[in-house]
């Protein structure tokens, strides 16, 4: 089957798959002016794929004027400074994140142990560094499609954020949560504080949405806040 560029969760809001099918996504929220808010960018192999998801919804990216990273990973941050170039779109970081997107370093993994400290030099612990014009802060609404909340859900990494587009009533989880087999707690190891991310990504629960938009892992459009409530109720 052919990999599909582009998948539609609602109106004027994408999700572009940068690895596989759903393994690593960014997504596309779309303005009535015909601008583009990217959220993520992949590995830095990914601008390649990002601008085929472009293309396969009519747009170039000339017509993207914003790029705003959930958090500062390889996987998600290591093609930024490419479509920063390439679109002379500003990025928008949380601000506890904003000196590991600028160094091109992540941040502190595994909780600061042996084996963490090794996953972090030796996986994905560096990407091409991204100057962030906009620091982001817990509860900012960012003038997207008529609004996308930012939530900032720390432990998967200390700024990691999720978002919620309002008009729309679609979550973009981040890596607070994974759709891998099911909703699931991101890998422990690659956490800055495994117990942190359990506790902020109760929030999710509370909010208002009708589609789960994960960055590794499939979209849930069936009881999406239900299913997220029922995983985080029977895992604590």
């Amino acid at each position: 089957m052919a990999r599909t560029a582009a998948v539609p969760l609602a109106p004027g809001v994408w999700r572009i798959p940068t690895v596989g099918r759903a393994a690593v996504n960014s997504y596309a929220f779309l303005d009535d002016d015909g601008s583009v808010t990217l959220v993520d960018c992949g590995m830095r192999r990914a601008p390649a794929r990002i601008v085929r998801g472009l293309a396969a919804i009519g747009k170039t990216p000339a017509d993207v004027t914003r790029i705003v990273l959930t958090h500062a990973h390889a996987d998600h941050a290591g093609g930024a400074a490419e479509l920063a170039r390439r679109t002379g779109a500003p990025v928008a970081a949380h601000g506890a994140d904003l000196p590991y997107a600028e160094s091109g370093r992540v941040p502190p993994q595994g909780g600061g142990n042996t084996v963490g400290r090794l996953l972090t030099r030796l996986v994905g612990g560096r990407f091409p560094a991204v100057a962030v014009a906009r620091p982001l802060a817990d509860g900012d609404l960012l003038p997207v499609g008529g609004g996308l909340r930012v939530v900032h859900t720390p432990g998967h990494s200390p700024g990691h954020v999720s978002l919620l587009h309002e008009p729309t009533r679609v979550l973009v989880t981040g890596d607070a949560l994974f759709n891998v087999a099911g909703v699931r707690w991101p890998v422990r190891s690659f956490c800055t504080d495994f117990r942190m991310t359990q506790r902020t990504a109760h929030v999710l629960g509370e909010l208002d949405y009708d589609v789960a938009a994960f960055t590794h892992g499939p979209e849930l459009t069936d009881r999406a806040r239900e299913q997220v409530r029922a995983f985080l109720r029977r895992l604590g």
